[in-house]
């Protein structure tokens, strides 16, 4: 979105951060400018520009625009990290000896010593001092957090300074927020019969592990997709601090040739071949030695945003996304970023113990949202990362620059947006589908067996090759069926289409079969 400045005009807050010290990091997703001749807004892809007249509260020095970034916008912790480090400790101490009740110079000191682990020269704040937030609850995503008892601040991000990313309040995920997805699950699953539910949901196991590897445009062999199904039955079971047991899930859906031994400990990347065979790089990942780090982080985010702290789907979407960007193996990392959603809707009491959201079929149907999603996060970060290509057979991209902020701090606002889509759509879609379909299907096959008295198996071929083929049996099909004369064929697809008729899903589910 442009924001070129007009005559009279300046940057305030993050921005005029980011210009101040000739930060090399993404501009922030609100931009202020003041100094305008006529207060506006402009909002575009997640990105808000909002210019406002000058007034004598907006200081034209850092410490002023540290203020206003603190008090009017979403806080960038990538931007304010590399500015507090470059403004220097001296001036914040300055500032909060000179107001010590002010919340935020206080604010100001926590972010301080929070984001560069260095410890002011200051003495605890006083207990007569008013308690505020660290992250501002109207702006942001935050848990209900604990005090810092030395900046009488609450300390309510949702991660540690080793990994945290923010979520910013918008209206889109302020409409989710009052959608409660367990109330529509149980709704719709209430008075199902128990039989037809497990079946449903046994497929459901079956089509999220053909869809998860389908995104990665693989086909497993049927013993690695039979233990993917059976970590998927148990999500629980994976605890996020241990390597151990993230390498174990590593080896159960990769070629053993390629399962790992721990984090990796080389640079990787995704990306095609361009012309003259050489790498197109689309997306880096942390340097190796980063890794371990950002996954220590990772398992300290999963704990302060589990259960009720927050929102069970964006608690999801920040877990699994951070994993997909640490990319800490080189295989199976995408099949166990979408694994987490599981982990976390389960660990969190939204998905009930033995139901599944097929969250993976819904990317697989708009892989263009999905990448949409992706590079939400990767298309700002990715011109920022310096990295160049080695040459010979064991040419690798090699990062030559400071990444790890760009990790660690990322906004996840636009991830846990479609996350919650997504989970929508897998209970109004593929959770009723597959309950309507097999409700035909046990109607069809009772009607059917009133007329012939087939074994379950071949009428339930028949069934399938029919709705696969508009109620009809194929020329192709009709030998598999030689013990039936023309006549019973033709009753028998009539039966079928009448059970069928007006069942849109049902013949949508036989033609994947």
């Amino acid at each position: 979105m442009p924001h070129r400045l007009q005559d009279g005009e300046r940057y305030t807050g993050q921005m005029a951060l980011l210009r101040r010290f000739n930060l090399r990091l993404p501009e922030p997703v609100r931009i202020t400018i003041v100094g305008a001749v006529q207060q506006r807004t402009n909002e575009a892809n997640g990105r808000v520009v909002e210019r406002l007249r000058q007034r004598s509260s907006y200081e034209d020095d850092p410490l002023g625009d540290l203020r206003f970034a603190l008090r009017y916008e979403p806080i960038d912790l990538a931007i304010l990290q590399a500015a507090l480090r470059a403004m220097g400790s001296a001036r914040i101490v300055e500032w909060v000896l000179a107001k010590p009740n002010s919340i935020y110079a206080r604010r100001a000191w926590f972010f301080f010593e929070w984001l560069t682990g260095e410890r002011l020269d200051l003495p605890d704040a006083r207990t007569t001092a008013g308690v505020g937030p660290a992250l501002d609850p109207k702006r942001h995503v935050v848990t209900p957090g604990t005090l810092s008892p030395r900046h009488r601040i609450v300390d309510n991000l949702l991660g540690t300074p080793d990994l945290c990313p923010v979520v910013r309040r918008t209206p889109r995920l302020e409409e989710w927020g009052r959608i409660r997805m367990e109330d529509r699950l149980q709704a719709l699953i209430a008075g199902c019969d128990p039989a037809l539910l497990a079946r449903a949901v046994n497929y459901l196991y079956t089509k999220e592990t053909r869809s998860s590897f389908e995104i990665e445009r693989e086909t497993p062999s049927l013993d690695r997709a039979r233990r993917f199904v059976e970590a998927l039955r148990h999500p629980q079971d994976l605890d996020l601090a241990s390597e151990a047991d993230f390498v174990a899930l590593q080896k159960t859906i990769v070629d053993p040739r390629y399962a790992a031994k721990g984090w990796r400990d080389f640079q990787n990347f995704v990306g095609g071949m361009a012309g003259g065979y050489r790498p197109e790089v689309d997306c880096v990942f942390p340097k190796p030695e980063d890794v371990p780090g950002l996954m220590r982080g990772l398992a300290r985010l999963a704990g302060r945003v589990a259960g009720n702290q927050i929102e069970p789907v964006v608690a999801a979407a920040l877990v699994a996304f951070a994993f997909v960007f640490i990319h800490p193996f080189e295989d199976g990392n995408g099949r166990i970023h979408r694994f987490l959603i599981h982990h976390v809707l389960t660990s969190s009491g939204l998905t009930p113990r033995g139901i599944l959201f097929p969250v993976s079929a819904c990317m697989v149907r708009n892989r263009r949202a999905y990448d949409a999603a992706l590079e939400s996060v990767s298309n700002r970060l990715m011109p920022f990362v310096a990295y160049r290509w080695t040459e010979g057979d064991q040419g690798d991209v090699v990062v030559e620059n400071d990444t790890l902020p760009l990790y660690r701090f990322f906004d996840a606002t636009a991830l846990a947006e479609y996350l919650y889509g997504c989970v929508d759509e897998t209970i109004q879609k593929d959770f009723i589908d597959e309950l309507a379909f097999l409700t035909v299907f046990d109607r069809v096959m009772a009607a059917l067996k009133e007329r012939v008295d087939m074994p379950d198996r071949r009428a339930g071929r028949f069934i399938q090759f029919c709705l696969q083929n508009g109620g009809r049996l194929s020329k192709a099909k009709r030998g598999a069926f030689s013990e039936l004369t023309d006549a019973e064929v033709a009753d028998l697809e009539e039966v079928v289409r009448a059970a069928s008729a007006g069942t849109g899903p049902a013949t949508e589910r036989s033609n994947r079969a």
